[in-house]
């Protein structure tokens, strides 16, 4: 795609941000939004396959796919159509986004730092090492300019996207044995994806790519001796206090991780626009319901694994913490040296990041540092 066709196609597909707050409008008895809403209920009858890199054991992320589908159809008056399938139905739960770029599918619900093979920046996407929360992430997707600057990289593959879901801060991760000091992480085999993944190399673990169903697996049969996932919540349910007893935090790793709806250029491009608009209203509902729904099941997850399963909760020494930063802070420098696409993303980041600490720091570290602390 030349800078040309890419940029009317950002210009076409952010056409429809203005709809984003259409269910905000008056709704209907059947659930749809009135205005555009209501021209996509008299709309043509699409059948979309999307795609989902999680298994429907995580059922708080997979489940965000199946209601972006109930809720599209309901608003549309059953005309547009989505079946989500699993991981390994119709593609591999890492192949997600060559299934859509390709148009082996119309849609694709995955994670953008699985892919920083393709092009490092798409972990700005989804989480860095030390990087923003979830409401900072959102924050900086939607007001912030990165959907735009991410939506120029993924137009190069065919792809336009729509943050959908947070999973709010990762747990630090599973190892079986407890980690005291830095020199405790080397020679672990550690599944951990994108950046994340690099730095922890650099820390002296060998690194391991997963997919969420393969993770239990490996870890069982001593494939790795650690794993991180998303929090108590899934792993809880993936059952990895099973064969490992050391539950690490916090999870600077991954302070947020940002699910996207990937969809075809082509498939987006044939939509009808209130169709379009649909979409970008129904995913920023999701995104937020994800995030509520893991805010309200890790908290009793957490107290289940500690009494019931015996898990040991513990906290990263002093001395990973500070490696981890340095670490960081290392390879974003490095990927922007040689990157311009990347350093464009990056700096923008960056300064985000610096603005949005500086202030959390005053008003909202302070207020938890008390009560959290002083009042739990």
């Amino acid at each position: 795609m030349n800078t040309t066709d890419r940029r009317t196609f950002l210009k076409h597909a952010a056409a429809g941000a203005a709809g984003a707050t259409l269910p905000a409008c008056g709704s209907r008895p059947d659930g749809a939004p009135d205005g555009a809403g209501g021209r996509a209920a008299t709309g043509p009858s699409i059948n979309w396959r999307v795609v989902s890199s999680f298994p429907r054991s995580v059922d708080i992320l997979y489940n965000g796919a199946e209601r972006l589908a109930e809720r599209v159809s309901a608003i549309t008056g059953g005309r547009f159509r989505m079946r989500v399938h699993p991981p390994g139905e119709l593609v591999p739960g890492l192949q997600v986004m060559d299934a859509v770029q390709q148009g082996t599918v119309q849609a694709g619900h995955t994670a953008s730092y699985y892919y920083v093979g393709k092009n490092p920046a798409l972990a700005f996407d989804s989480a860095v090492p030390f990087g923003l929360t979830a409401r900072q992430q959102t924050a900086w997707l939607f007001h912030g300019g990165g959907v735009e600057m991410l939506r120029e990289i993924l137009g190069d593959f065919n792809i336009i996207h729509f943050p959908c879901g947070n999973t709010g801060v990762q747990m630090g991760g599973w190892f079986r044995r407890p980690i005291a000091s830095l020199a405790d992480l080397r020679g672990l085999r550690m599944r951990i994806p994108g950046i994340a993944g690099q730095v922890m190399t650099r820390l002296g673990v060998n690194v391991q790519v997963l997919a969420g169903g393969d993770i239990f697996p490996a870890l069982e049969r001593g494939a790795i001796d650690a794993t991180e996932f998303v929090g108590p919540y899934d792993d809880e349910k993936l059952g990895f206090y099973q064969v490992a007893q050391h539950y690490y935090y916090p999870g600077w790793a991954e302070p947020n991780v940002s699910p996207s709806l990937y969809v075809n250029r082509r498939s987006w491009d044939q939509l009808p626009t209130a169709y379009q608009q649909v979409i970008e209203a129904v995913t920023r509902e999701i995104h937020d319901e994800i995030l509520a729904r893991y805010d309200a099941e890790n908290p009793p997850a957490l107290e289940r694994l500690v009494k019931d399963h015996g898990v040991l909760l513990q906290r990263f020494p002093d001395d990973v913490m500070r490696a981890g930063w340095q670490a960081s802070t290392d390879v974003l420098e490095q990927f922007a040296a040689e990157d311009e696409t990347f350093d464009r993303v990056y700096r923008a980041w960056r300064d985000f990041r610096k603005r949005t600490f500086a202030y959390f720091r005053v008003n909202e570290l302070a207020y938890q540092s008390f009560a959290f602390a002083e009042r739990a």
